[in-house]
């Protein structure tokens, strides 16, 4: 059989169709990110999408608990060479793909270049690549995060209506956008006890933004804090599969439908893989600085 060249490979990468790359992120922890982020992978499948979910948090990685999965591999074992990257894909609600992180013993951007290359290569492999990837990425703002978000199309920052949220938010912000270049950010307001608290939160980080930073925000949606939200995490269910009618679960219906709404754009390596690329690239540049 005859060996793919670079051109054949070029090609078949253009063909492909570009994939939408969601980093969702928060400034401080105990805001829902995780819950945010693995409800909209549930939601965009539930619309027929191909979704992957990456559980980019390598320190307290919880897809799979808030789920009630059990992976048996993850990543670091595909860079260790001992499965294949669909091997450590689970299947989660409304045929969602899940590659789960690995606790802590696992740093993506701490690879050597030769791992690196092989785990784009792994993306770029899949059988079916998915329209969307939603990574979740750990709380906070340290480089990796921000490596994460740099790498991605669209950063969606989770927020709830508390002074420390709200503070921590602008933090990340600030810090991605000056450092970063990171300069349009997506805001999903969470866990809003009326109906008009997610507009007026979101209105309070713009007045900030808006005074002191040269960034775009815009409002995704907000979620109301609802009983059957805290009963789908007691199940280890998203509510979008438990209680899609539930206030929180139209909610983030919605949300999906905005998110599906927003641009793929077309690299020049076309699929999932660049997204990859980009990720591996920030890390080396950013190890240039502190050289």
């Amino acid at each position: 059989m005859r060996k793919e060249s670079q051109a054949d490979n070029l090609r078949r990468m253009l063909k492909r169709k570009p994939a939408k790359v969601v980093a969702v992120c928060s400034g401080k922890g105990g805001v829902g990110k995780t819950n945010v982020a693995t409800n909209l992978a549930v939601a965009l499948a539930a619309m027929g999408r191909e979704v992957c979910l990456l559980d980019a948090d390598m320190s307290l990685a919880n897809v799979d608990v808030l789920l009630g999965l059990q992976p048996k591999f993850n990543l670091s074992h595909v860079v260790a060479g001992q499965v294949d990257l669909e091997s450590t894909i689970m299947r989660g609600p409304k045929n969602l793909r899940i590659v789960p992180a690995s606790s802590g013993t696992f740093a993506m951007t701490d690879l050597a270049p030769a791992a690196q290359a092989g785990l784009i290569q792994a993306f770029s492999d899949l059988g079916r690549q998915p329209e969307l990837l939603i990574v979740d990425t750990a709380a906070g703002i340290s480089p990796a995060v921000a490596r994460f978000v740099q790498a991605a199309q669209h950063p969606v920052v989770v927020v709830r209506d508390e002074p420390a949220s709200l503070t921590d938010a602008y933090a990340l912000v600030k810090v991605f956008s000056q450092n970063y270049g990171v300069t349009r950010f997506n805001v999903i307001t969470n866990q809003s006890r009326r109906a008009n608290d997610g507009r007026k939160l979101f209105a309070k980080l713009t007045r900030v933004t808006d005074t002191y930073l040269d960034v775009v925000l815009r409002h995704l949606g907000d979620v109301p804090d609802d009983r059957y939200l805290a009963k789908a995490v007691q199940e280890q269910r998203s509510v979008v599969d438990a209680y899609p009618q539930s206030p929180s679960g139209t909610a983030f219906l919605k949300i999906g439908k905005a998110v599906d709404g927003l641009p793929a754009r077309r690299e020049p390596t076309g699929g999932i893989e660049f997204f990859f690329e980009r990720l591996l690239m920030a890390d080396s540049a950013s190890r240039g600085k502190v050289a």
